[in-house]
């Protein structure tokens, strides 16, 4: 096998490799524990949310789908966002994570069962403002049959930054939808 240029990890790095916790695995077991499913509504993600979930092996059993809404309009036809909100918000505002997150729920149904959480995320990866909205302003919308919020996170880098910050943030806010003490 070839050999990386840059070395290899001392065994420190690697010890802490091997004990760093997955939070996408943990959520991705729990969800299936739980037969759980679940479905994702993207803007400034633009895909990386859904991938990072199905990174795991397994998550087709819990993972129903995804939309990449990154244009406005398709947050409306796509995934049922209210127009009139759009014209006056934008995209970048809570009530349109929220209704994101509840519509994912429907556009991703499986034989009519609406997927049981849906997720959502929309704001500014910069490096422009957007609706008024500086960049790394970003809502996460998270829905449940028995609660549905939107997680405002304000974030600071460059776009890359931005976006991988936001998955985290999604990942870590159904972790908490549907912790045993958590927002449900």
């Amino acid at each position: 096998m070839p050999r990386h240029s840059g070395g290899s990890a001392g065994p420190s790095a690697r010890v802490a490799a091997a004990t760093a916790v997955d939070h996408t695995a943990e959520l991705i077991a729990t969800l299936t524990a739980r037969r759980l499913t679940i479905g994702v509504a993207e803007s400034l993600t633009g895909g990386l949310l859904i991938a990072e979930l199905i990174r795991i092996p397994g998550a087709s059993v819990v993972v129903t789908g995804g939309i990449v809404a990154y244009n406005t309009e398709l947050k409306r036809t796509l995934l049922g966002v209210d127009g009139g909100m759009l014209a006056v918000h934008g995209a970048v505002h809570p009530d349109v994570a929220i209704q994101m997150a509840v519509g994912v729920r429907t556009a991703v149904a499986i034989g009519g069962v609406r997927a049981d959480i849906g997720v959502s995320t929309t704001g500014v990866a910069g490096p422009d403002a957007q609706d008024g909205q500086p960049p790394g302003t970003v809502f996460i919308g998270v829905s449940s049959e028995n609660r549905t919020v939107a997680i405002p996170v304000q974030l600071t880098g460059d776009r890359a930054r931005i976006r991988a910050e936001t998955v985290t943030a999604a990942i870590e806010a159904v972790r908490q939808l549907i912790a045993p003490d958590g927002m449900e």
